[in-house]
């Protein structure tokens, strides 16, 4: 095994031995599961054949004109359900 260095606040140092002693490990078993974890995911992903395939479709010229237009944050003076229903009612002629 190699050493590594890390720097991390005291607080969640200490939030992670207490962690680490309630499940009866190591805090450097934790962060080298962790580190396992999320490289795993990375290394399937990449061997995946159907994400393979899906990175290799051609999106259409119409499809990515379309790209961008819902992009942004809602007004805070909207609510979304009441928009929602008030479209529905008028739709179904309630």
């Amino acid at each position: 095994m190699a050493k590594l260095t890390l720097s991390i606040e005291p607080d969640r140092i200490a939030k992670a031995k207490r962690y680490a002693y309630k499940h009866q490990t190591s805090i450097s078993k934790i962060v080298s599961d962790f580190l396992a974890d999320i490289t795993k995911k990375d290394e399937v992903e990449e061997e995946d054949p159907f994400i393979k395939k899906l990175k290799q479709i051609e999106v259409s010229d119409e499809i990515k004109a379309l790209s961008g237009i819902l992009k942004g944050k809602v007004p805070d003076d909207i609510n979304l359900w009441d928009a929602k229903y008030e479209y529905l009612k008028e739709k179904y002629d309630l």
